[in-house]
């Protein structure tokens, strides 16, 4: 049998409304819905090869091995990809970053997508984006948001059949950018997943969870009509009350550091002065600035200049997950 090859390339994506705990961890169900925006230029491009010369399942991840936990996660997903083509090959993975990894700017999302679409497409899987975003959600359940493009809703579902994410508006709908102030890039101790899991232990959660189909409707509305003063609202609460869940789970998480703190504050007093900018954080130390692409260079030069900030990057609303190349 020949070789059956793949690559396919997927986006970041920086969540509006944050996915915070699940309902069912194996599944990756969520306990809320989400609501995000691809990034483009921050992408994974992966390349999925199926032999069957191959013994096992290998992953190289930015040209190097990857820890055992990481070989295990793409192991059990390829697991998922070989159930639904019906095959027992092995694969062998190879994903390349164009952005830090691991430290809250949505890596494992990109990664997830696209390799949910190379694997598939390389067993002769001619998955819809609704079954795609369904199997990415298996991987990582922000991946299944960073298959559709531009602006992306993840419906909660009642169960994993209807539990994926569509686009509610295309990446031109909205000239947005966001430049990410780079705190760190040193890989974060507690991961996305082990978050999850400790969400229900914090008092904070199920308020969060109670209010999250309110924020869903203000920020779907503020989309839409491309009404930043109401996006800024809703966006920087929802980020602020996920934090306030994950520093009062048990154990505490802590992402922020003191710079975090400080570009929150900046960006606030620079909105208070009439700039269209705000912000969000993922499970990181990073801060996802938003603004209107007319004062992104303003933005940036200001970010800049803020102690703590490494370096910025910015990305504008993004495609969909898309092949590259298969055979």
């Amino acid at each position: 049998m020949s070789d059956l090859t793949a690559t396919a390339v997927a986006c970041a994506n920086i969540a509006f409304i944050k996915y915070w705990g699940n309902r069912d961890h194996a599944l990756r169900l969520p306990a809320n819905p989400s609501l995000s925006m691809n990034l483009d230029g921050l992408t994974a491009r992966t390349t999925v090869e199926f032999n069957e010369r191959f013994q096992a399942d290998s992953f190289i991840l930015n040209d190097a091995s990857t820890t055992s936990k990481g070989e295990k996660r793409v192991h059990l997903f390829l697991e998922e990809i070989r159930r639904l083509a019906k095959s027992n090959l092995f694969a062998h993975v190879e994903s390349v970053n164009t952005f830090p990894t691991g430290v809250g700017i949505a890596s494992s999302a990109a990664a997830f997508a696209a390799l949910a679409l190379a694997g598939s497409a390389a067993l002769g899987l001619n998955l819809t984006e609704a079954e795609l975003s369904r199997l990415a959600r298996r991987g990582s359940g922000s991946a299944c948001r960073s298959v559709p493009g531009g602006f992306v809703e993840w419906q909660m579902g009642a169960g994993d059949l209807d539990s994926y994410a569509f686009s509610i508006a295309p990446a031109d709908h909205w000239d947005l950018r966001d430049c990410i102030a780079v705190i760190s890039a040193q890989h974060k101790t507690t991961g996305s997943t082990e978050g999850h899991a400790l969400a229900n232990t914090s008092p904070l959660q199920a308020a969060r969870v109670q209010d999250a189909d309110r924020r869903m409707e203000l920020c779907r509305s503020a989309i839409l009509q491309r009404d930043f003063t109401a996006l800024a609202s809703v966006v920087e609460q929802d980020s602020t009350i996920m934090h306030a869940v994950m520093m009062t789970s048990q154990p505490p998480l802590y992402y922020w550091q003191s710079a975090t703190l400080g570009v929150m504050l900046a960006v606030q007093e620079w909105r208070r002065s009439g700039m269209p900018v705000c912000f969000t954080i993922d499970a990181g130390p990073n801060v996802h600035v938003l603004c209107e692409s007319a004062v992104q260079s303003a933005v940036t030069s200001r970010l800049q200049e803020l102690p703590g900030v490494q370096r910025v990057i910015t990305a504008r609303p993004g495609p969909a997950a898309h092949l590259i190349s298969a055979k």
